[in-house]
């Protein structure tokens, strides 16, 4: 009947007409197209910390915001980004393969250089003879101030020059880092002869020319450690070195001694000068490996900006601090090789196993940072490093001075107030090195100043015993330089 609702057969007039069920959808309907999407950039999504970074992958592969609305049924690929950075759960994996560690080095190299370090000391064992004469106003052998005031002078300079050279070689020019070499190492030479020329009081024209070749050598030496040809260096100092050991055992005529000591420095400067001359394989300019300046503008070319080129140019005053860290270190080295020389040994020789424990400390805390989730927990992991380093640093000084004091002639026993002394003098110096690492290079560099200059004061005035005045310095100069440590530990930007 027209009008009328059907009802099955049976229901009655109070009964309600049946509602027809829910259809669902068939099982070959296409799938949700953002799934889709989410899917195929599922490791993308997962890994980025914004939704813009997916927004300008979307876009790098040519979706329009027309696409995305006929497509997805969004504005633009902002609000897709946003819809894909929701639907995708955060993941950051681990890179493929052992994590990027700069500060990783061998054991072998930094030895090599430790050795390097401390064979130009058996130069004074050989040319002892030519410097005889009679004691001056101090007190001190014939020729000792000289030599010290330009062993001072070439430490302070060369440590300015290497920083300069370093500065260069990292941002990747080698010429710009061989010509300031090439520049400042015959100053510092002429520099530091002329610092002991003044300096030279009653000692004879013999010392005055062995300070002239130290000088000369640690400006050589300077650039061939900068430029890494350690093992060019210690084949140099080699017949050197060979001399000196055979005249502790027997007498050496001087004029062999004198062959001996012109022919390694003459290796040492020949060898240097070689490695700084420039090697004409690179254009002129920042020692680039392709030549990238533009060819001269013409008519159909655009205007260049008038707008000065930024530079990257190391700053001069950037490598002061470090000289001021080379005068500070070298005054406090020296006053302990004054009174104790198998100890200076002992330290030359360690600043290898300084540099590699100090590459350990730093690759350390690289790990920390990847493996502690806050800052305290970073904290506590770095320290553990920094005592372990330290600790593994103490204990070979303590060997190598006890070794060096055994096989000394005549030496004084490394006990008391005499290791505890050098022990901390070796805190000082590792610290110290670890802040420039650091960055704190200025720190390190005034501390080290004020404790030489306290212990000048201290000697001159006869406030104390030498090695009490030293173990008080060194203590003093050690806790401030810790603490100073204590407090970068924990941030991620000193570890940078």
């Amino acid at each position: 009947m027209s009008g009328s609702i059907w009802m099955p057969p049976g229901a009655g007039p109070g009964t309600l007409p049946a509602i027809p069920r829910q259809r669902t959808a068939p099982s070959w309907a296409e799938p949700d197209p953002l799934d889709q999407l989410a899917g195929r950039l599922d490791d993308f999504i997962a890994a980025a910390v914004h939704p813009d970074e997916i927004a300008a992958l979307l876009e790098s592969d040519g979706l329009s915001d027309d696409q995305i609305r006929e497509r997805y049924g969004l504005k633009n690929s902002f609000a897709l980004a946003e819809e894909l950075y929701d639907r995708v759960e955060r993941r950051y994996p681990e890179p493929e393969g052992p994590a990027h560690d700069p500060w990783r080095t061998g054991l072998l190299g930094c030895l090599l250089r430790g050795i390097v370090f401390a064979l130009p000391g058996l130069g004074y064992v050989l040319g002892a003879p030519l410097l005889a004469g009679p004691k001056d106003d101090l007190g001190l052998p014939a020729g000792t101030i000289p030599l010290l005031v330009g062993a001072l002078c070439g430490w302070t300079w060369n440590q300015g020059l290497a920083h300069r050279a370093y500065s260069w070689l990292g941002l990747g020019d080698r010429s710009s880092a061989r010509r300031s070499l090439l520049i400042g190492a015959p100053a510092g030479a002429l520099l530091g002869s002329l610092v002991a020329l003044c300096a030279i009081g009653t000692a004879g024209t013999g010392a005055v020319a062995f300070a002239a070749g130290q000088s000369c050598y640690l400006a050589a030496a300077t650039a061939l450690l900068v430029l890494g040809r350690e093992r060019a260096l210690l084949f140099a100092l080699l017949p050197m070195a060979a001399g000196a050991v055979l005249a502790m055992i027997r007498p050496v005529p001087d004029e062999a001694r004198v062959v001996l000591l012109l022919g390694s420095l003459t290796a040492v400067v020949v060898l240097g000068f070689r490695e700084m001359a420039p090697t004409g394989s690179a254009p002129k300019g920042r020692g680039a490996v392709l030549d990238l300046r533009l060819p001269p503008r013409g008519r159909d070319q655009p205007r260049r900006s008038r707008r000065r080129p930024t530079t990257t140019t190391p700053r001069l005053t950037g490598s002061l601090p470090y000289a001021l860290f080379g005068l500070g270190s070298g005054i406090l080295v020296l006053y302990a090789a004054l009174g104790d020389a198998p100890a200076a040994v002992a330290l030359t020789l360690s600043m290898g196993p300084a540099e590699w424990l100090l590459h350990r400390f730093r690759s350390g805390g690289l790990a920390g940072l990847r493996s502690s989730s806050t800052s305290k927990d970073f904290w506590r992991t770095t320290a553990r490093t920094l005592v372990g380093c330290l600790a593994a640093y103490l204990a070979t000084l303590l060997a190598l001075s006890l070794a060096t004091a055994a096989l000394w002639p005549h030496a004084p026993g490394v006990a008391g107030v005499r290791l505890a002394g050098l022990l901390l003098l070796g805190v000082v110096l590792w610290t110290g090195l670890l802040l420039q690492s650091f960055g704190a290079v200025l720190s390190a560099a005034v501390i080290c100043c004020v404790a030489a200059l306290a212990q000048t004061l201290a000697l001159a005035t006869h406030a104390g015993s030498p090695h009490w005045v030293g173990l008080t310095v060194y203590g003093a100069a050690a806790g401030v330089q810790a603490a100073l440590v204590s407090g970068l530990l924990g941030r991620a930007t000193a570890h940078r």
